[in-house]
């Protein structure tokens, strides 16, 4: 069976943080829905590119999914860490022991939901005043279930290792040769 992923998108999500992992995780075969936390389906990123979601975010809050994804950019401050639906999923993920990942500044959502305590994690550098603990040696951190990145450059690393945590080392090399991503980069 096929494993499934959740992204949430917020209007002024970061395009690349939430487009790189889709686009990855579908070519490595995992179902994911791309939700929208609007109350319209079609949500503008940071750079005024538009998305049209699978979904509203409300239709899909009590389906089951193996991994919960948040990508990051502006919209997090301003959206993201005051909707109540989306800081409870993190609580619920992390819950059940599935896997949670986010880019960028998301991971204040991860600490807004209290669910960061005790974790290794990385994040964008503009979060560093509410994230102190962040690990800037590393573009993508992984403790327990968390994924966490750094930010739009790391897009690409971020959804690899979120595939391989989903499916397993083999399918995200195969993938990562696919778009020619060599292990010099």
């Amino acid at each position: 069976m096929s494993k499934t992923a959740l992204i949430i998108l917020h209007e002024g999500f970061e395009e690349m943080e939430a487009i790189a992992p889709i686009d990855i995780l579908r070519r490595g075969g995992v179902n994911v829905t791309v939700a929208s936390r609007e109350c319209y389906p079609t949500v503008k990123g940071r750079n005024q590119i538009s998305v049209k979601a699978d979904a509203l975010l409300d239709d899909v809050l009590r389906q089951s999914y193996d991994c919960l994804i948040l990508p990051g950019g502006p919209g997090v401050f301003e959206k993201l860490r005051s909707d109540k639906r989306v800081l409870e999923l993190a609580e619920k993920f992390t819950a059940k022991g599935k896997l949670v990942t986010a880019i960028c500044a998301a991971p204040l959502v991860l600490h807004d939901a209290g669910v960061l305590e005790g974790k290794r994690y990385t994040s964008h550098p503009s979060t560093a005043s509410e994230l102190p603990a962040r690990d800037t040696t590393q573009s993508v951190v992984t403790d327990g279930n968390f994924i966490t990145s750094q930010g739009a450059g790391t897009a690409t690393a971020f959804g690899l290792a979120i595939l391989a945590r989903l499916t397993d080392d083999a399918t995200a090399r195969e993938v990562a040769k696919s778009i020619c991503l060599s292990s010099a980069q």
